[in-house]
């Protein structure tokens, strides 16, 4: 072999060899706003091992503390049959003497602690959070150029959603930022004589004069269309908004609420293309949650308000609900739900490849109510003992058994009553099959029929329950395993069993 052959050939094996090395650089999608390129949108891996997170519905709206859903205030207020209407009526008079945007001075944030709030969610066992940044009533919570309605030219004086981020990555959380304003387009009556919102113009907080139309319009399928559509005004402030949140806060997950389909396909699809290559451009794992038809399936993580998959769905997901049932905000009659049924909801989702977002209700002056307190420490009590089955876990190959059908469908979840003692869900983590019991049977005795012999091929050698010391037993019969409860319960809600 010739001198010129061997450094020929040297010199194809070097090109060759380093055309086999993987590069360390990572390649950065690119982003364009059709449909097809935002389809390339992938949920990233720590959305799918994270499960649970918490926001807050708290702002203007919290003001009033009325009775019912107070979120909604601002538009209630104005509803001559709503009992925000006639509780705004005796405790501040008609709405053309006090509006809604006389709320806003008295909106001060007196205890709001950001590192508090940080320090509850971690306690929670959270591992995303973050602040509603602007509602349906267009106060944004940040320190926006686009919008003089806002929290630090006006009434706290404070930048919540900056402070809320860093509190929350601080304590090495994901942050949160969840956007309504898209409710913002016919959301104050404009049309509505004797009121303060009949005098509004393009810069008040109430929005455009609109006719009484663009306040009532439903979509025969229940999804809100309005006449008119918005104007090429709204739909410009309704992206500034969207890119100043975007570009000043980096949240690592996005939430819209529903109604944006009243907005133009091109303005949809240019918003989700900035927020994706915002995040493409600095290495950031970012998620957009939407709720159907906004937005078509694959552009982003469908989420559901106060509902459900009924099955284990292929790709993750997301549900948003409340610690209450009736109310987002704060309300002077606010009930929680029972940590029983918090933590329920949670096993439930996630055993069929979801994640919680739970709301908690800050009262007006910043502070979160003691009940709200105790049902998150509750929840964050079950997780540091149980967590192994719901961090990084996986769907097995059925999500659970038992009696209770959970409803599905927007809202669904306030007509749910619940759980009950024969449900069973289950989870896998690194190949460890877990089954979850939701209640405790009074015979002692929980049979899993899916892990009968007729049902389920594989040996079972041994089975353990978090949290308790000792041997448990159980007996593998054709139609079901029944495992032998010991006498002590590991802890007060759900009950994880290790089967090996």
């Amino acid at each position: 072999m010739n001198t010129y052959f061997k450094v020929t050939m040297g010199l194809f094996m070097l090109v060759l060899l380093s055309c086999q090395q993987p590069s360390n650089k990572k390649s950065v999608k690119h982003f364009e706003p059709t449909w097809e390129s935002l389809q390339q949108y992938e949920c990233p891996t720590w959305f799918q091992d994270a499960k649970f997170g918490i926001y807050t519905h708290w702002g203007v709206y919290s003001v009033p503390k009325a009775e019912g859903h107070s979120d909604w205030y601002g538009r209630n207020m104005y509803n001559s049959w709503h009992k925000n209407y006639k509780f705004h009526k005796k405790n501040y008079g008609s709405a053309e003497e006090f509006g809604y945007e006389d709320f806003v001075p008295m909106f001060k944030a007196e205890k709001f602690n950001a590192d508090e709030w940080a320090d509850l969610f971690v306690e929670a066992g959270a591992q995303f959070a973050g602040p509603a940044g602007e509602h349906a009533d267009g106060f944004s919570m940040w320190d926006s150029k686009v919008n003089p309605w806002n929290s630090v030219d006006m009434g706290p004086k404070r930048d919540v959603v900056a402070e809320m981020a860093k509190a929350i990555r601080k304590r090495g959380m994901k942050y949160v930022v969840s956007m309504h304003h898209s409710w913002l387009w016919g959301w104050f009556p404009t049309w509505m004589e004797g009121t303060d919102c009949y005098n509004a113009d393009e810069g008040s907080l109430y929005g455009e004069k609109l006719p009484e139309s663009a306040w009532r319009v439903k979509g025969a399928k229940g999804y809100y269309t309005v006449d008119p559509r918005p104007s090429d005004n709204f739909e410009r402030v309704w992206l500034e908004k969207v890119k100043e949140v975007v570009d000043g806060y980096s949240p690592d997950l996005l939430w819209f609420d529903n109604r944006i389909q009243i907005l133009s396909e091109g303005v949809r699809q240019e918003m989700m293309a900035y927020a994706y290559n915002h995040a493409a451009k600095n290495d950031q794992e970012f998620v957009l949650t939407y709720k159907r038809p906004d937005f078509p399936l694959g552009t982003g993580t469908v989420d559901l308000e106060r509902s459900r998959m009924p099955d284990i769905y292929p790709e993750p997901w997301l549900t948003d609900n409340s610690i209450s049932r009736d109310s987002w905000s704060f309300t002077s009659d606010l009930e929680c739900y029972t940590t029983d049924r918090l933590i329920h909801d949670l096993v439930d989702i996630v055993s069929k490849n979801g994640c919680l977002l739970l709301n908690v209700a800050p009262h007006p002056d910043g502070f979160i109510p003691e009940e709200q307190q105790q049902r998150l420490r509750e929840m964050g009590k079950w997780l540091k003992l149980n967590g192994e089955a719901i961090y990084e876990s996986r769907p097995w190959t059925i999500y659970g058994e038992g009696p209770t059908e959970t409803k599905t469908g927007h809202l669904a979840d306030q007509k749910f009553d619940g759980f009950s003692d024969q449900d069973i869900r289950f989870t896998t983590r690194d190949g460890q099959l877990y089954a979850i019991a939701l209640g405790w049977p009074e015979s002692g005795i929980l049979p899993i029929k899916a892990l009968g012999a007729a049902s389920f091929s594989d040996e079972i050698k041994k089975i353990e329950l978090i949290g308790h010391k000792g041997e448990i037993k159980f007996e593998r019969k054709q139609l079901s395993l029944e495992i032998h409860l010991p006498d002590t319960k590991p802890c007060e809600n759900a009950y994880v069993f290790r089967i090996n």
